[in-house]
């Protein structure tokens, strides 16, 4: 039997869970269904959420005001999700109070990115050298798409911080990297450019989007899997047009 908590703090509890959750990469019906559960174990049977892709709305009964937390900023970050969800469980099961809760999801929030960025850069590039070995290209594809998938992707970092749009981030990074695929390819590295240019920007598709999207719609959350689709086809239109003007261009 858990101690008696106010309602301020299940809702602040709640809405803190969802929003890492909700920014690291995790699905719409999981976000809700952790925040139900946690509300459930404190004796709020009656707590209702709405998640979407930009949004958390809670609420523990229909005499309670209702909270809204916006969520502009999401990234990929299952290892704060996997977190989170031992966190849940913990709550859940009773062996972990609700201050106790608090400050680790505080800490987990504030934690930031597991890896460093030269760490990151390093696995895309290994990845886009990979990528093009697994689509059938040679092994004297791996060290070009190797050099255009890094340098792709710290353009498509150091875009971010200029434009609000990420779209236009990732269409410029797409760009740099056929752009880059060819000029080395005009210089003898590597054979096949097709092959290189899908590998290198292979650390720009929004994979985990694309299936979360589809895991929505499964689950019944409309809304949040046409958005997230809709965010994921723009996406890969603008990945689709930078490596297309590339092609028209060289």
């Amino acid at each position: 039997m858990k101690p008696q908590t106010s309602t301020t703090e299940v809702i602040e509890l709640c809405l803190l869970i969802g929003r890492i959750m909700l920014q690291n990469g995790a699905e719409t019906y999981r976000v809700e269904d952790t925040m139900t559960r946690i509300a459930a174990s404190y004796g709020k049977e009656e707590a209702q959420s709405f998640v979407t892709p930009t949004g958390i709305v809670f609420s523990l009964s229909q005499v309670e005001p209702s909270k809204l937390v916006r969520v502009s900023d999401r990234t990929t970050n299952l290892s704060h999700v996997t977190i989170a969800n031992n966190i849940s469980r913990k709550i859940t099961a009773g062996d972990l109070d609700i201050q106790a809760a608090h400050e680790q999801l505080t800490k987990l929030d504030q934690a930031g990115v597991k890896f460093s960025m030269p760490t990151q850069i390093a696995a895309a590039s290994l990845a886009s050298g990979f990528f093009a070995i697994m689509f059938q290209g040679h092994w004297s594809d791996f060290l070009p798409a190797c050099i255009s998938g890094g340098v792709g992707f710290i353009a498509l970092l150091a875009f971010h911080r200029f434009f609000e749009i990420k779209f236009f981030a990732e269409f410029l990074a797409s760009l740099i990297i056929g752009a880059l695929a060819f000029t080395l390819l005009s210089f003898g590295l590597g054979s096949e450019a097709d092959k290189v240019i899908i590998g290198s920007v292979m650390p720009l598709v929004p994979g985990l989007l694309i299936t979360n999207a589809v895991r929505d719609l499964m689950a019944g959350h409309l809304v949040s899997g046409l958005s997230k689709g809709a965010e994921a086809f723009l996406t890969a239109f603008a990945i689709g047009g930078g490596v297309a003007i590339a092609f028209s261009i060289f």
